[in-house]
């Protein structure tokens, strides 16, 4: 049986990496071993298929692969939640009622990324897929990647829908996300959630219920304690903490200069971990031998890895 989402969901739902042997094959065992690991760490959650998970670029086989193989290995365990994002409103159903099949417990939904599309339009179009979707949604705003901002009405209305738990925001602006936070004062079951790990504690502390952290796939101890730290208004724990995730996103995932950093280096840290291994999507292509030795000493300095 899937496992219940809560409202609010509180606490670091790991956005997952998806292990690959090649460009579009999925390393099993290294995905039940990052799942065990992830619970193991005490996450509250596994989103996958999301941006951290290069959903765009799998085949929609391989994504079906990863959502059959994450439901049974979690067996309930956690909440898995399924990105479902396409730019076909038939594809993104397809996907929806295969994580349902699956055992799933909700999806994460962003705005179709090709074609600049209307406030107006985006709410029919959430109203259109919520409508026909087995399981509830959590609306994910991702301006980088869609080119589209949900703005906070667009928000609110969509939240009277009764499959709409939520929002995750990665628009890395917190005068949007405090909006939000302020528009749903008296919502206190709709959960609202930060991409960026840099901002959860800030998210927390001020009205948001915690974070889907990428860098918790390599260590999910430190933001687990960030988030309990911030939820307990904790700030002698929480500043500590808080400059170590910083030192993380300003020091591991910035090997190289390249605008796919961040993935790279997220995949060679897990797999300097020996979780699985480092195979990404195309066009990117694993660290090399150089950069992989300056991310293992970021690694170390980090107290992610042992010396």
């Amino acid at each position: 049986m899937p496992k219940q989402i809560p409202a609010p969901l509180r606490g670091v739902i790991t956005a997952m990496i998806t292990p690959l042997l090649d460009r579009d094959t999925l390393d099993v065992a290294g995905l039940e071993r990052l799942i065990d690991h992830l619970i193991g760490g005490g996450v509250n959650g596994l989103f996958i298929l999301g941006t951290t998970g290069e959903a765009p670029s799998l085949s929609y086989k391989t994504r079906r692969d990863v959502i059959d193989h994450t439901c049974r290995h979690t067996a309930g365990r956690l909440p898995v939640i399924v990105g479902v994002t396409d730019t076909s409103f038939s594809e993104t159903l397809a996907l929806a009622r295969h994580a349902a099949d699956a055992g799933a417990s909700a999806l994460v939904l962003a705005a179709p990324y090709y074609f600049s599309a209307s406030q107006r339009e985006l709410v029919s179009y959430v109203q259109h897929i919520a409508a026909e979707s087995p399981l509830p949604i959590f609306l994910y705003n991702a301006p980088t990647n869609t080119h589209h901002v949900l703005a906070v009405d667009t928000v609110r209305k969509l939240s009277e829908l009764p499959k709409i738990l939520g929002l995750k925001d990665s628009g890395a602006n917190m005068m949007y996300f405090h909006k939000m936070v302020w528009a749903f004062r008296d919502r206190p079951d709709f959960t609202l959630l930060v991409g960026p790990e840099e901002l959860t504690a800030e998210a927390v502390l001020l009205g948001g219920h915690g974070g889907m952290c990428g860098g918790s796939n390599i260590d999910p101890k430190p933001y687990v304690d960030l988030y309990k730290a911030a939820a307990a208004h904790d700030l002698t724990k929480l500043r500590p903490l808080h400059d170590r995730i910083t030192q993380i996103s300003a020091t591991v995932y910035r090997v190289t200069n390249e605008d796919s950093s961040y993935l790279r280096c997220l995949k060679g840290a897990v797999a300097l971990k020996g979780i699985c291994g480092d195979a990404l999507t195309e066009p990117f292509q694993p660290l090399n031998a150089t950069e992989r030795e300056q991310l293992r000493r970021h690694m170390v300095a980090a107290g992610l890895l042992d010396s």
